[in-house]
């Protein structure tokens, strides 16, 4: 029979459907939140979108919701039954972590400080900088004293002036450091009309880590104000210091009074893997109580709620008993560290961060009674230092395998045929599970191992896409494409391009970090064109 004619009395036989995803991230517990989840879902169905994942901060923290949360989202969970859309709950704040550490923020990830020279004075312990450190140029008066100083930043009246331009605005000074101590700089800063670049303060340390990454949101015009951030030194013995705006700025900003201190124990963290330690220059060690008060860390994690941390507290004092002034104590201690405007990442090996993961899972499931879950595992920027990390002898990216086993068996505990999505970026070598990657001690390399065969990889690497998906196409795990990120629409088209030709790619979703949903249909249509003649087959 003819290849046309045997295609003509052959059946159409339907692919199966992709699913179209939608990312809501919300609040329960405001009812006007709820309103707007149930509408996004009305608009969804009707341009064919299937699932919707949904996030809330209070997922993390359920005991603290009030009385109008629960209704809220079971009049959700009414409406998606009806419209025939699956809700996918978010679980396991691993990476942006500030959610989980509303229950406890001692159980940030802590940087080390190792034996920090103090000085005792009237029954309290004060630092004592060794190396001293100072910043030469830190007056701003003229351009003397630095290191470098690009060529479209002026002195003028006192300050450092920084007019609109399209290149690099940046002062820069080396400095002597002592390794695995903590440092604060603070700075001056007045803009108008600033705009289309951030200000910042780098501090570079050996092998050209970044130690600094805190942000300082400097707004568009406000009158002189005072920026403070900190950093941990590491394993440097010299920085290159930066007050600078990288690729550009329109508008004005100035600079002035530059400082840099070794300083005391700010942000710090208190809990079994991130010890206080004092000890006598002869090795002796201090007992709590006995020889000196526990201090009080009640500013860390704490502005304007638990969870939330600022760049800067005060440190607390040390009070010391029956310890001659003049005696110099030595003080190991952890402290937290903001990534960009508020990131702060758990310490995943703690045994009470390990129960809280557990409780999450048992809490949001029995709340939504869901067949689908989404583990948060994402942009896990900062691990491995204090002593839980140390102790267990892992890598990073051993560690971050083993606790994708854990979250992955905390959930099937309670659903034990559920279906598991996790973002790819941290279990991708072709993405974040790499080395030198932020403030993250050695490697991911490996945290791949933790995935089960049953998990699903919800896929954002749009730059390295294809190499991506082949990865985890060849290690047999099904995908779904974030493939919309409120950028340019062309880009849903090379993702469902290079979808083509992967196996096992599942659907497609619409994520927004803005809140902007105007191109949900848009999205829509064009997965459906793209899909448009594949939809069926011979």
């Amino acid at each position: 029979m003819p290849l046309l004619a045997l295609a003509l009395v052959l059946p159409l036989v339907a692919l199966p459907a992709k699913e179209r995803w939608i990312y809501i991230p919300t609040n329960f517990q405001v009812d006007e939140n709820a309103d707007k989840v149930i509408d996004l879902m009305g608009r969804g169905a009707k341009a064919g979108y299937t699932h919707v994942f949904v996030i809330d901060s209070k997922f993390a923290h359920l005991q603290t919701v009030s009385a109008a949360y629960r209704p809220n989202v079971e009049r959700v969970k009414a409406a998606a039954e009806r419209l025939n859309i699956e809700l996918v709950p978010g679980l396991f704040p691993v990476g942006y972590s500030n959610d989980l550490l509303f229950n406890n923020p001692n159980l940030a990830e802590g940087l080390p400080v190792k034996d920090a020279p103090f000085i005792v004075k009237n029954g309290i312990a004060i630092i004592a900088p060794n190396p001293a450190v100072s910043l030469p140029g830190g007056e701003m008066n003229d351009r003397s004293g630095w290191g470098f100083i690009d060529e479209n930043v002026i002195a003028e009246d006192g300050a450092m002036k920084s007019p609109p331009t399209d290149q690099n605005a940046r002062l820069h000074q080396r400095l002597t450091v002592a390794p695995f101590r903590q440092y604060h700089v603070s700075v001056r800063i007045r803009t108008e009309g600033f705009s289309g670049s951030n200000a910042e303060i780098k501090a570079i340390g050996k092998g050209s880590r970044q130690l600094q990454w805190t942000y300082l949101n400097a707004p568009a015009d406000s009158d002189w104000k005072t920026y403070d951030v900190t950093f941990n030194s590491l394993d440097s013995t010299e920085i290159d210091l930066y007050f600078g705006i990288w690729s550009g700025h329109k508008g004005t900003l100035w600079w002035d009074d530059a400082v840099i201190e070794e300083c005391g124990p700010s942000n710090l963290l208190l809990r079994p893997g991130a010890p206080f330690v004092i000890k006598k220059s002869d090795g002796t060690l201090l007992t709590e109580v006995k020889d000196y008060e526990k201090p009080d860390n009640s500013a860390t994690g704490s502005t304007p709620w638990p969870g939330a941390f600022v760049a800067w507290s005060t440190p607390p004092e040390i009070h010391v008993k029956n310890i001659p002034d003049g005696e110099t104590l030595l003080i190991s201690y952890s402290h937290s560290h903001i990534i960009y405007d508020e990131q702060v990442s758990a310490c995943v090996e703690e045994p009470e961060t390990k129960e809280l993961l557990r409780k999450n899972a048992a809490e949001v499931s029995e709340l939504f009674g869901a067949e689908t879950y989404m583990m948060s595992h994402d942009e896990w920027r900062m691990l491995g230092w204090d002593q839980s990390c140390m102790h267990s002898g892992k890598t990073a990216g051993e560690i971050a395998a083993e606790n994708l086993r854990l979250c992955t068996g905390y959930i099937r505990e309670k659903v034990p045929a559920a279906r598991l999505l996790v973002w790819n970026d941290m279990f991708d070598p072709f993405h974040n599970a790499t080395g030198n990657y932020y403030l993250v001690r050695d490697s991911f390399e490996g945290s791949w191992k933790g995935l089960d065969p049953g998990v699903e990889i919800m896929n954002w690497n749009f730059d390295k896409r294809t190499e991506s998906l082949a990865f985890f196409e060849n290690l047999g795990h099904p995908q779904v494409i974030a493939g919309y990120y409120d950028g340019d629409l062309a880009n849903v088209s090379a993702w469902l391009k290079s979808a083509e030709n992967t196996k096992d790619v599942k659907g497609f979703m619409y994520t927004t970090w803005r809140n902007d949903f105007s191109n949900l249909e848009k999205v829509a249509r064009r997965f459906w064109k793209r899909q448009a003649g594949k939809q069926f087959a011979v």
